[in-house]
């Protein structure tokens, strides 16, 4: 198979630029694996470790704060997600019936509130209001429903053939029936695209959270992540931590501290992508055909 100058010229495009997000991912992990006397040597195109050493995950994974973060970080997102995608899901469902009364209106005022979204001291007050302050819903609720997800998801349901939902009401479904016995299984990897945006969203919502969660043992990995690599928090990050004496503490490098966090906020999401990749190649249809 010949390659041409101009498929050439693409693909040596395209590799120069995963290199630029490939080589600082790849530094990251070199300086969190660093021996800490050894961190100097690690400069910008560093991919490979100086010398090895777990010392930073034995600190950062025996910090109790960093470990219920972890949990607070997936339990927002997975419970985030499952809501989410079942809301957006039964909104694209209704939206999409010819036969709504004030369809247009209804997607009128979605498409305003998502160019026009309201500031974030009267969402602060809707949210004290109703009692929902240093609690985990407070995060979890937010954007439940992302207008601009939403209207993807729309396009995708348009596309099914509307002989397939006949034909399940013929059999007596509902509507409820039809999303979730009918759609829904014809739209995985409409379902897994639209996972995939609301989980990285989820987990990587640090503002709002240090905002409505004023407990510490309530922040989620990211308003960790925020205190100790942004804000330089290092007696919060070794403060709990039992694990060193305070010889081997000071022998530490924070800057390899603060890489070895960042691979811990990183890696959940980096571990996501395969798992959702392979719905990416399906066609819409391939699960309403019978073989």
């Amino acid at each position: 198979m010949k390659i041409k100058i101009d498929q050439l010229i693409i693909y040596g495009l395209l590799f120069l630029i995963t290199l630029t997000m490939l080589v600082p991912i790849l530094n990251i992990f070199a300086l969190s694996f660093t021996a800490p006397d050894r961190v100097a040597e690690v400069k910008g195109f560093t991919i490979w470790p100086k010398g090895f050493s777990l010392i930073n995950y034995q600190v950062l994974l025996n910090n109790a704060m960093i470990l219920k973060s972890l949990f607070n970080s997936m339990l927002i997102t997975i419970i985030g997600t499952a809501i989410s995608l079942v809301s957006t899901a039964m909104a694209a469902y209704t939206l999409t019936r010819e036969n709504l009364v004030g369809r247009k209106f209804l997607m009128t005022v979605l498409i305003i509130v998502m160019v026009f979204e309201p500031g974030l001291i009267p969402e602060y007050l809707v949210i004290k209001e109703i009692g929902l302050i240093d609690s985990y819903w407070s995060v979890i609720l937010f954007k439940a429903v992302n207008v601009y997800y939403l209207i993807i998801l729309m396009r995708f349901f348009e596309e099914v053939p509307k002989s397939l939902i006949e034909a399940a009401r013929i059999d007596g479904a509902g509507h409820l029936a039809v999303l979730f016995k009918v759609l829904l299984p014809v739209l995985k990897p409409a379902m897994a695209t639209i996972g995939l945006f609301y989980a990285v969203f989820r987990w990587n919502e640090y503002f709002r959270a240090s905002i409505y969660l004023n407990s510490s043992s309530k922040w989620p990995l990211q308003v960790i992540l925020r205190q100790f690599v942004v804000l330089d928090d290092t007696a919060t990050m070794l403060g709990a931590n039992n694990l060193l004496s305070y010889n081997e503490a000071a022998q530490l490098n924070f800057e390899a501290l603060q890489a070895g966090t960042i691979v811990i906020a990183l890696v959940p999401v980096l571990l996501l992508y395969p798992l959702i990749l392979k719905y990416f190649t399906k066609g819409t249809m391939d699960g309403s055909i019978k073989h």
